[in-house]
């Protein structure tokens, strides 16, 4: 890990052409949350956590502000464009225990459907698709929201992967999927909640937890050192809470939903050594390696 510095050195940026990639091919309704164990993962060596230097980017719900969310046509092309060191997705569980790809507990921001995410199972879930936003640059399909597994087999090995846990009682599946395909030097389990960041490193699993402006406020983040792998700190928090984040021995500290200049800037500056944003196409350093 690199040392904290005071303040960031005067990188250039780049803004890449946004253009849509095809739509991932969808499984089978029969391809439910179990697979065998390393299933489409094919890679010899995974990226590895502690191979990250310089300023690391993770594209927030795969780079909201540029591709769908949570959708694997977005990943995707976040992942082929090459700014983001990190792809970050939210995980529910469905009523039958299936972990899937959803920010919110209901259907009706994001998809064609109404009603909650736990109310469905994985058959039902065949038939949601999501509804990507007229505003985003490029042209996007409807698609299935993708099962965590299939997160993982097609992004695990090849990318780090940052999976924020919305339902704290998939843990355990969620940990058994993340060894049957040996990622667990490669997917960081996030939370608001540094209970569930310890039960996660119970699993073996790297961790990670965002905290609030409000909450960094009283947060002793150097409690969670032993358990927790990153923090990342809302951008609108003051410098003080900031700085004893970046203080606190937890191995990374990032900062988030960063999608201005302004606010990567300030917060490179106060010693964040990474960002969490929509927008990973415009704020991502020249040069950034993958």
């Amino acid at each position: 890990m690199a040392t904290k510095a005071a303040s960031a050195p005067m990188v250039s940026f780049l803004t890449l052409a946004l253009v849509a990639v095809p739509a991932a091919p969808a499984a089978s309704a029969a391809s439910a949350d179990p697979s065998p164990p390393g299933q489409g993962v094919s890679r010899t060596v995974a990226p590895r956590l502690s191979r990250l230097s310089g300023t690391t980017v993770t594209a927030h719900r795969g780079g909201a502000l540029e591709v769908p969310e949570n959708s694997m046509q977005g990943m995707t092309a976040t992942r082929r464009r090459g700014y983001a060191h990190v792809l970050d997705a939210d995980i529910r569980r469905l009523r039958d225990g299936t972990l899937v790809a959803m920010h919110d507990d209901t259907l009706d921001r994001t998809t064609d459907r109404h009603g909650r995410v736990g109310a469905l199972d994985w058959k039902a879930w065949q038939k949601v698709r999501l509804t990507p936003k007229s505003s985003l640059p490029g042209q996007w399909r409807p698609e299935r929201p993708p099962a965590a597994r299939e997160i993982l087999d097609r992004f695990g090995g090849d990318i780090l992967l940052m999976l924020e846990l919305k339902d704290p009682a998939g843990l355990p599946r969620l940990a058994r999927l993340i060894r049957e395909r040996h990622l667990t030097r490669s997917v960081l389990v996030e939370s608001n909640d540094p209970r569930v960041a310890a039960a996660a490193h119970e699993e073996g699993l790297l961790t990670a937890v965002w905290r609030s402006a409000r909450q960094a406020a009283d947060d002793r983040p150097e409690r969670w050192k032993d358990y927790v792998t990153m923090l990342s700190i809302d951008h609108r928090a003051e410098a003080g809470d900031v700085r004893r984040a970046v203080r606190s021995g937890i191995t990374y500290v990032w900062s988030h939903t960063v999608n201005t200049r302004a606010a990567r800037d300030r917060m490179l500056r106060l010693g964040c050594e990474g960002i969490v944003t929509d927008r990973p196409g415009s704020l991502a350093p020249t040069g950034a390696e993958p």
